[in-house]
């Protein structure tokens, strides 16, 4: 057994660098389809709703990440009035030599981005 990083993307190979980014925009994308499944949008609607193309809320719903940058997540957020706030730390708690809960997953997210 491996001790995890607390970072998935880490975990699977990805630099530390790319990693964070990959974290926090699944986190995005996550909290973006949360928005779209709580509001009862069909894909075009959610699409009409963030001015994006319904391809785009088919690349969202599927999980392409590869597809969308920090910028454009935090602009659709901002258009769900999801006020996005950016906590920067020195240095990352790490999570090393014990398997993290949901909850202190969740609160580990919440110290990096928290969205209302």
């Amino acid at each position: 057994m491996t001790p995890s990083s607390g970072n998935v993307f880490e975990d699977i190979g990805f630099s530390k660098q790319e990693a964070v980014s990959l974290e926090l925009r699944s986190f995005l994308m996550f909290r973006l389809e949360k928005f779209v499944r709580e509001r009862g949008f069909t894909q075009r609607q959610a699409a009409a709703f963030f001015g994006v193309t319904q391809p785009r809320i088919s690349n969202l719903v599927r999980g392409r990440i590869e597809l969308f940058s920090l910028d454009m997540l935090v602009d659709m957020l901002t258009r769900a009035g999801i006020r996005v706030e950016i906590v920067l730390q020195a240095g990352v708690r790490s999570l090393r030599g014990k398997m993290p809960s949901t909850d202190d997953l969740d609160r580990s997210r919440q110290g990096r981005i928290r969205g209302n």
